[in-house]
């Protein structure tokens, strides 16, 4: 077999492949055409919208973190409007506040010293009584009985008691005549006494039925307020009652007692030792509406140690009966007065990492950190220790958008004259600052704005 039988042998399988598949092309050729599907072309179209909208998001997102860095330095850079005050002098009072509650000099609860049947009852509930004004009758016959009969007995010892003495006598004129025993005259001595003593015993029992009678007529022993009745006409009443007739108040003059911290103790004691008297105003539960105004009565012994508190009592006039028993008041005590103090509004007052501070207001409308010293704080007023002169200016309000070197725009009507110009902040009125129980001394005005 010569090569081209092979060659031939060995490409007859490739035509016939080459003619199944010429015939499957035809076979496929029959068959229907198939449409491509709508979605298909539109995909690129959504691809592209999806792309430009996740763009603009990216570009919202920037704008709007570039906006407000943008907008706050432009804030930084304009004027802030502010209120200013001029810095003056004035009187700073050294206050010390205290819880306190309102205590009455007397309080009687009134009791029978006697015990009979209750007859009368002269007094009305919450009647205002003097000192010797009729109270109550107990049932006096029983005391006047006795009396009586007290009497009588001292008359018949009291005629004992004479004929006992005129026998002594002629018993000591037989005994000088030698015609009786000693004896004798001896014993007539010895019974004179004996009635000497029955007569007193007589006199004591009349004495202690008349005080009955006293006792039996009741009189008010203070001058103050009845409070609630506590037994009816009619009653058999008893020097064991637990209760009594009636509580009698005595509400003028009235005291207050309350607390002060320890700390105080030594200016409070320097200022009672040289005879000053110390002033207490007491305010209401609020601490806002002035009740009365007294002068401190006493103080305590000694510390509590438990509070670190001492006691003091005030008293009152409450001529107009403001203080009521057991009233819950604010007691304000003065210690000094501190007079020609530099002054400086409390809402001027600053806290952050210099210490306290305030922002001053110089002549070209710019605003500086002033470190300054404070003391006693006065209703909405602090005293200033250093840092600040009179006629400077500070800024009292719009003090938390300012920092070091801000520019100012000073509002119409806020450019105070003295520092009682700006009211504090918020409206509140120097009383309401001062929390009950808050030493003036060592307050603040709670802020903490930083420069």
């Amino acid at each position: 077999m010569d090569d081209r039988t092979v060659g031939a042998k060995t490409e007859a399988p490739d035509d016939t492949f080459l003619r199944d598949r010429t015939a499957l092309r035809d076979d496929r050729s029959k068959f229907p055409e198939v449409k491509a599907k709508p979605g298909s072309r539109l995909r690129p179209l959504v691809l592209i919208g999806v792309a430009i909208l996740l763009g603009f998001g990216i570009y919202r997102v920037i704008t709007a973190i570039r906006a407000p860095k943008e907008s706050s330095t432009e804030q930084q850079n304009a004027p802030q409007p502010v209120r200013v005050a001029t810095i003056g002098t004035g009187t700073i009072k050294v206050v010390v506040t205290g819880l306190g509650a309102v205590t009455p000099i007397a309080n009687v609860t009134v009791r029978t010293q006697v015990n009979g049947q209750l007859l009368e009852v002269g007094f009305k509930e919450g009647q205002l009584v003097k000192k010797g004004d009729f109270l109550a009758q107990i049932d006096p016959r029983p005391f006047q009985l006795a009396e009586a009969q007290f009497e009588g007995q001292l008359i018949h010892d009291q005629g004992l008691l004479d004929q006992a003495r005129v026998n002594l006598v002629r018993f000591q004129t037989l005994l000088k005549q030698n015609s009786i025993a000693r004896q004798q005259a001896d014993d007539q001595a010895f019974l004179v006494k004996q009635y000497e003593g029955s007569v007193k015993t007589d006199q004591a029992q009349i004495e202690t039925q008349k005080l009955n009678l006293v006792y039996a007529h009741i009189l008010s022993p203070i001058d103050g307020r009845v409070g609630l009745r506590l037994v009816d006409a009619g009653n058999y009443v008893q020097t064991s009652d637990a209760n009594g007739l009636a509580v009698l108040t005595q509400l003028q003059p009235i005291s207050v007692i309350f607390v002060v911290p320890e700390d105080d103790i030594p200016e409070i004691m320097a200022a009672t030792r040289a005879g000053t008297p110390l002033e207490v105003t007491a305010y209401d539960r609020a601490n806002v509406t002035l009740l009365s105004a007294g002068k401190v009565a006493t103080l305590d012994n000694q510390i509590d140690p438990t509070t670190g508190t001492v006691k003091l009592r005030a008293d009152f006039d409450n001529l107009d009966n403001k203080l009521f028993p057991n009233q819950f008041v604010n007691a304000r005590l003065l210690i000094k007065s501190l007079r020609g103090v530099v002054t400086v509004p409390s809402n001027a007052i600053q806290h952050g990492a210099p210490g306290t501070f305030v922002y001053l207001v110089g002549a070209d409308d710019t605003v500086s950190v002033r470190t300054i010293g404070v003391g006693p704080l006065d209703g909405g007023l602090y005293a200033v220790n250093s840092g600040l002169t009179p006629g400077e200016r500070v800024v009292v309000d719009g003090a938390d958008r300012l920092r070091d070197g801000a520019k100012i725009l000073i509002a119409a009507g806020g450019d105070g004259s003295d520092g009682h110009a700006a009211p504090p902040q918020g409206g509140e009125t120097p009383a309401k600052q001062d929390a009950p129980g808050k030493n003036h001394r060592g307050g603040h005005s709670g802020q903490t704005d930083q420069p």
